[in-house]
């Protein structure tokens, strides 16, 4: 059975101690020693029902986490009930015999995840079955279900988020035990009825379900679908860029952005970190991933062979330690020192599996963190807008270009076919604020639009998230009605983020 552990009244503050709140009871599951994966699954959504009634009975709300990786206040609930979900972190392949007689995916494909499982597990249980995902986000400490739940993303530019991998998920409201899944089905029935789930088979459920902002119940457990397995090679390296390069980007001319700094031939990833002080005079830090076979003979590389992750904070963290501004020379030389050298064109091959290109890093404690995403097709015609308002604003972070196409999930930011998200990572600052606040303000002066990540700083209200999804915000809150009919079910998971965002 699985294992409820009440730890008491406490102070909590997340991963990056960004944020901070007095709980109720820290309250911490962990899994028993079931006979099958669908014994796990079902006592575990049970012991969560169990306390999800009380909570209710008891006007107690909820916040279920993971790692607590994100930097926004998401996790946050005051004077309420954290349950942390790492010890639920079991993966399991899915039988041929359980995948329904409609499904349009095999059953090699298929992985049956719990909520806590981090990035990094399902990583390594998919490459023991020969299998891989295809993106991922900047790196692979979070629970996989955190990072679905807000969206997470690279800069694989054929791919959307991380919550496009999930076929279906199993979640659980102060009334009863859900598996959701597509119309499409994909497992059994018969296989469903045996976690202790009834079932709802409905699209628009699910897309709201797959990126769910911690707002549409309990997620116990996901399902999600792999690709065979391959590798990447790592080239990363510091170059000054062009303006002219900027429009190859805008155009999705990813191939000849590669041949002038790369290889030549299309990459799987690629990403500019720019010092927005002088994008052009002082150089960028570009990285590239490029699609190999997998080849068994390789060994998996030391962590830091391929690279800290694809994010600014794993390279600016230490640098940023007992420091609260920059100056552009600072930053700089910040950004250079974090990336690893001989990562060229003519340096010995970095090669490894999917899983192996991020590593965890270290908490930042005073970070910022926000970004913006909009339609790549407008990149030229704002990148002059957006560097000068930030810089005007006294934002000293570095700027970072990533690219994604149209992802999946009724709320996923990246909501254009193709998609340049623009990141500012720095130090929790009042300049980076000030910087960001201004880029905000002169895209919607200019008429641009643009949406915001939900596990970031974002300056969101409800407004203006009806503003930016429109239909799909209203079919988002009509599936969360579908699955909690009864307000005061949603009030279990209510805080103070998702009260703002409208959520709940």
């Amino acid at each position: 059975m699985t294992e409820v552990y009440h730890l008491g009244q406490q102070v909590w503050a997340n991963y990056h101690k960004t944020a901070a709140c007095n709980l109720k009871d820290r309250i911490e599951l962990a899994n028993g020693q079931e006979t099958s994966g669908r014994a796990y699954l079902k006592n575990a959504a049970e012991a969560v029902l169990e306390l999800l009634k009380e909570a209710k009975q008891y006007n107690i709300p909820v916040r279920p986490v993971g790692a607590g990786w994100s930097p926004a206040p998401i996790n946050i609930v005051e004077d309420g009930w954290l349950i942390e979900t790492m010890r639920l972190n079991r993966t399991f392949k899915i039988n041929a015999d359980d995948v329904h007689e409609d499904s349009v995916i095999e059953a090699e494909a298929l992985l049956l995840v719990q909520c806590g499982a981090t990035v990094d597990e399902v990583y390594e249980s998919a490459e023991e079955l020969g299998r891989s995902l295809r993106t991922g986000g900047a790196s692979n400490g979070q629970s996989f279900a955190g990072a679905c739940a807000t969206g997470t993303h690279g800069s694989v530019w054929r791919e959307g988020g991380i919550q496009d991998h999930v076929r279906a998920l199993q979640l659980v409201t102060p009334e009863r035990i859900i598996w959701v899944s597509p119309k499409q089905a994909v497992l059994s029935d018969d296989f469903i009825a045996q976690t202790g789930a009834e079932l709802i088979r409905d699209d628009k459920i699910f897309a709201a379900c797959q990126l769910h902002v911690g707002a549409m119940g309990f997620i116990t457990a996901m399902l999600i679908e792999t690709d065979p397995i391959y590798m990447v090679r790592n080239i990363q390296k510091a170059v000054k860029i062009e303006r002219e390069h900027i429009d190859w980007l805008c155009e999705g001319n990813f191939t000849k952005f590669s041949r002038e700094f790369g290889l030549n031939e299309e990459p799987y990833f690629q990403q500019l970190i720019l010092n927005p002080f002088d994008p052009f005079d002082k150089k960028a830090l570009l990285r590239f991933l490029y699609k190999r076979p997998f080849d068994p003979s390789i060994p998996p590389p030391p962590p830091p062979k391929m690279g800290a992750g694809y994010d600014a904070l794993t390279l600016l963290g230490k640098a940023m330690a007992g420091s609260d501004w920059f100056k552009a020379d600072i930053l700089q030389m910040a950004m250079e020192k974090g990336y690893p050298k001989n990562m060229d064109v003519d340096d010995p091959e970095a090669i490894a599996t999917w899983g192996n290109t991020t590593e965890e890093h270290a908490p930042i404690g005073n970070l910022f963190n926000g970004s913006v995403t909009l339609d790549r097709n407008k990149l030229s015609e704002v990148f002059d807008l957006i560097i000068h308002s930030f810089r005007d604003g006294g934002g000293g972070t570095v700027v970072t270009l990533r690219f994604l196409s149209k992802a999946q999930g009724l709320l996923a930011p990246a909501r254009w076919d193709h998609n340049v998200v623009i990141d500012f990572d720095g130090p929790n600052v009042e300049s980076s604020h000030n910087g960001y606040k201004k880029v905000v303000d002169a895209l919607d002066a200019a008429g641009i639009a643009f949406t915001r990540h939900w596990g970031k700083t974002n300056n969101l209200n409800e407004r203006r998230i009806k503003r930016d999804y429109e239909q799909k915000f209203a079919d988002w809150k009509w599936a969360q009605a579908q699955i909690m009919p009864d307000e005061s079910d949603r009030k279990v998971f209510a805080n103070k983020e998702l009260v703002k965002l409208g959520l709940i």
